[in-house]
């Protein structure tokens, strides 16, 4: 068994830093994910068509997965002069996250970049897209779809590979909502999160997590220094990078960009993004320096 590898520079999915530190740090940039070797076996979770079409559900915490439930030994007549247990709560899916969510998705694009891409979100009435300079830095054609499924033509507007900030600009319509930026200094470790994105391709997606630490330093862009970023369990895959990182009340606190993976696995609960301050700050020098 290959021991973890390092915090390297991020590049694209399934890549392992050879060297450093003890996780790996991939971008979770590019759909889709190169097929496994030959030989190997694919390591990516089954789907079945059901989910793919949008008419999997999926079972509440604890319940089991496939219908099986394990005898606990329970009289079943004792059982019939027991009073039902109360149904399962929304608790594991706060109502606040829910508004979260609705608010952030009208603001949240798929970019294709060839057949590759990741995912961004508006920022301002003007039609301005912040996105990872990884998701754009091959160069091509850039589009956006939104969550009508409309495709919209992108220009790119601008690139910092030193803090892996790219923003691109498309016609402006009411179909994009630009989404409220979280004050600086008013994230905190604990408080739910949902990272919204295009992980493998799947546009519109929503997963949620907490922030688990701040001002983790880790090695982001092309300058290979070390920067703050914001840790998150929140599911993030290859997709998901330049899409935000938003708080129980929609704001974004950050843009995902990379993953800490073992050899050959994907998503293993630890999740970085930029946060949003220092991308706000990059946007805004490339939106005055790009027009």
């Amino acid at each position: 068994m290959t021991a973890p590898q390092g915090l390297g520079h991020p590049r694209g999915p399934g890549f392992i830093s050879p060297e450093l530190d003890p996780w790996a740090v991939p971008h979770p940039a590019t759909a889709p994910v190169a097929a496994p070797p030959a030989g190997g076996t694919r390591r990516w979770p089954r789907m079945l068509p059901g989910a793919l079409a949008g008419g999997g559900v999926a079972a509440p915490p604890g319940a089991p997965a496939g219908g099986y439930a394990a005898d606990d030994g329970t009289d079943p007549a004792a059982a019939v002069n027991t009073p039902a247990p109360p149904p399962p709560t929304t608790g594991a899916v706060p109502s606040d996250l829910v508004a979260a969510a609705a608010t952030a998705l009208p603001g949240v694009v798929q970019v294709r970049v060839g057949n590759a891409g990741g995912s961004g979100f508006v920022v301002d009435a003007q039609g301005h897209i912040i996105t990872n300079n990884h998701v754009v830095a091959n160069g091509g054609d850039v589009s956006v779809v939104g969550q009508d499924g409309r495709r919209l033509p992108a220009e790119v507007v601008g690139r910092d590979p030193g803090s892996d900030i790219a923003v691109l600009r498309v016609t402006p319509t009411s179909a994009l909502r630009p989404l409220t930026l979280a004050q600086a200094g008013t994230t905190e470790v604990g408080e739910p999160v949902l990272a919204v994105g295009s992980p493998l391709g799947l546009s519109g997606t929503v997963t949620a997590g907490i922030v688990s630490a701040l001002d983790r330093r880790v090695r982001l862009g092309d300058t290979g220094a070390r920067q703050s970023a914001i840790q998150t369990d929140a599911s993030i895959n290859p997709g998901n990078s330049g899409g935000p990182l938003v708080n129980a009340q929609g704001e974004v606190i950050g843009v995902n960009t990379a993953i800490a993976t073992l050899e050959g696995s994907g998503n293993i609960g630890i999740g970085f993004a930029i946060p949003i301050e220092r991308a706000q700050q990059a946007a805004e020098r490339i939106i005055r320096d790009g027009g």
